[in-house]
């Protein structure tokens, strides 16, 4: 009996340990869809949170895979400082835009182009914090700005106020006829008398 008592205590304990090791893995966080406009610079957001302090071993790989799927390329990477890629489409475009100490790995991919259109992921490890997610930003650029929320926004308010003065010029001016009329009347029953 002793050894199955054994046997299951150890069973729960390592179920207890795996559950803490993936509770600290690393969690990254992306905006899962971005547009952007052909020839615009574009702000990749990528944030992290970690179970453990960050690390002089903190290493952020940026990567991308283009629509067509081919094969993977390397956009950014960082240890201890920034490292531009040294060729690819994305030399001398790329700069780093984040800030480690607020957790964020950010990027800016400059001049975009529809050859930009894809998927770009972000990974983060922070020793011991291995593990953990790839955020991923799907980026599509387009010729040019489609009628977004604000726009909309804008035009409904316009709209709107210009609708409210047009009401309130309707009653003003119904509300001086019908005194005219009144007053009209009320001469005509003077005279009448």
């Amino acid at each position: 009996m002793r050894g199955r008592a054994w046997l299951g205590a150890a069973l729960v304990l390592g179920a207890q340990l795996r559950a803490l090791w993936l509770a600290a893995a690393v969690e990254v966080h992306t905006a899962r869809e971005v547009v952007a406009v052909n020839g615009t610079n574009q702000r990749l957001k990528c944030t992290f949170s970690s179970s453990s302090p960050v690390s002089q071993q903190l290493s952020v790989s940026w990567n991308f895979q283009p629509e067509d799927l081919s094969s993977h390329e390397p956009v950014f990477y960082y240890l201890k400082e920034p490292y531009k890629p040294p060729s690819g489409r994305f030399k001398e475009r790329v700069t780093w835009d984040g800030n480690i100490e607020r957790n964020d790995v950010s990027i800016i991919i400059w001049n975009l182009q529809p050859s930009d259109n894809g998927t770009f992921t972000c990974q983060v490890t922070n020793w011991p914090d291995v593990y953990g997610t790839i955020g991923e930003v799907r980026l599509r650029v387009v010729q040019k700005v489609n009628f977004s929320e604000i726009h909309f926004l804008a035009v409904a308010i316009g709209s709107a106020s210009v609708l409210m003065i047009i009401v309130v010029t309707a009653v003003i001016i119904c509300r001086q006829r019908r005194r005219k009329a009144r007053d009209k009347r009320l001469e005509v029953a003077d005279t009448e008398l």
